[in-house]
């Protein structure tokens, strides 16, 4: 699946369709995700902790 960054203040952003979001079980009001970089690849994951929680 092919995504535009957009600009979003100083940085950039990318948007997730919700089918993703349900596939990954994230709630975006309420859970948070981690990312990382390996071998060239950006990795995102749903985070053990809650928005909350920062």
């Amino acid at each position: 699946m092919y995504r535009k960054l957009i600009r979003n203040g100083n940085g950039w952003a990318i948007t997730v369709n919700k089918t993703i979001l349900e596939l990954l079980k994230v709630n975006p009001e309420t859970d948070l995700v981690e990312y990382t970089v390996e071998a060239g690849k950006l990795i995102i994951t749903k985070s053990d902790k809650k928005r909350d929680e920062i």
